[in-house]
């Protein structure tokens, strides 16, 4: 498989550079974590910006190849991340641009790209743990609308999302996996309840959201009628098999700090620390030639990434930690210092192994649909 560029996206990648270095220098202060409208504002300012420069579209409308160019020069270049709109460029819009009619594409696309709507992930659920087919939140058509009634856990940005993009069980009777509908919830829907959770590192970007008999038009279903599982995995695809890609520059750029670091403060004379750190840019540059490949095999199979996304997604997640134990070697006493960007990321890192799909989940569909290995009883 060729991973070589072709010269239009050379191009491209000139072009964005320059854009990059003209419009970075111009944004105002970033917020501080805890101020979730003041960082929401701050994101889709960075979207309008992207939007007005003509980038918007490339989550969607340009070549995976290119997307993938597009992550890792922002990545590079110390741009702002998608942040507050990680779910709806991200997740729900390539699936509303994958599986949606025509009027939902028109009705829900253009705000995402121009920064005017942002959307949250209601897939988990407290009893339902890794096993997603489980969900039990129960929707019921009454005329025109479905009836919503359960709730959701580790709902991304729930607190400062327009929109969600949610699972219900639709038929109780089907079996698990055929009774699910994909639908999109306005969150200022009557009968919502959103409860923000704080995770370890202090940072509050999740929610619980209860929901009591919410009314979602049927207008707003995607895809058919219990077919939301299917829909889910087009969801999943694009969420472990392109939404990291940005990521893993950012980690490359991490180890190249931490590499400086320990050149100051005189851990560079471990051997050891270094011979871990080598492994780990072994490990980062395989991880971005993996993302390559996947994003080649993704742009010959249509643009949705196939299940080589979870071989990405289960070495990337405990690449990731390792990263940050390294990190830790290196700042020594000082990686208990919250202030440290390392010490939080650290922290962030450790949950990494269960969202977007657990490590065994990952490896199961690896030994499943990859190694065609037969199914567990």
């Amino acid at each position: 498989m060729d991973l070589s560029h072709t010269p239009e996206e050379e191009d491209f990648r000139a072009r964005l550079r320059e854009w990059l270095a003209r419009a970075l220098p111009g944004l105002p202060p970033k917020p501080s974590p805890d101020d979730w409208p003041g960082r929401r504002a701050y994101d889709l300012g960075w979207q309008r910006r992207l939007h007005d420069a003509g980038y918007a579209d490339v989550h969607w409308d340009a070549s995976p190849t290119t997307r993938l160019i597009f992550l890792e020069e922002t990545e590079k270049a110390g741009a702002p991340y998608v942040g507050a709109n990680f779910v709806g460029l991200l997740h729900a819009g390539p699936t509303i641009a994958a599986e949606g009619t025509d009027e939902q594409r028109a009705r829900w696309l253009p705000p995402i790209l121009r920064g005017e709507e942002v959307w949250c992930q209601g897939f988990s659920e407290p009893e339902a743990g890794s096993d997603l087919a489980a969900l039990r939140t129960r929707a019921w058509r009454d005329g025109d609308h479905y009836v919503v009634t359960g709730s959701k856990i580790w709902t991304s940005h729930a607190e400062v999302a327009d929109w969600c993009e949610l699972l219900v069980r639709t038929d109780p009777s089907a079996p698990k996996h055929r009774g699910i509908t994909w639908l999109a919830m306005p969150m200022d829907a009557p009968g919502i309840t959103v409860r923000p959770l704080r995770t370890l590192a202090g940072s509050a970007e999740f929610a619980e959201v209860f929901l009591d008999e919410v009314r979602v038009p049927l207008w707003n279903r995607v895809g058919d009628e219990n077919d939301g599982w299917r829909v889910t995995m087009v969801t999943l695809s694009f969420e472990r098999g392109t939404a990291f890609a940005g990521e893993v520059v950012a980690c490359r750029r991490v180890l190249a700090e931490l590499a400086v670091e320990a050149r100051k403060n005189g851990r560079w004379d471990d051997s050891a620390l270094r011979r871990r750190l080598g492994r780990l840019n072994a490990e980062f540059r395989a991880l971005w030639r993996l993302t390559q490949w996947n994003v080649s095999a993704a742009e010959a199979s249509g643009g949705v990434p196939g299940a080589g996304g979870s071989v990405f997604k289960l070495r990337y997640s405990h690449a990731r930690q390792e990263l940050y134990d390294a990190a830790a070697e290196v700042l020594g006493p000082d990686c208990l210092d919250l202030d440290r960007s390392w010490t939080l990321d650290r922290l962030s890192s450790l949950s990494y192994t269960i969202a977007a799909g657990t490590s065994q989940i990952q490896h199961g569909i690896v030994a499943e649909r990859i190694l065609g290995l037969p199914k567990g009883r």
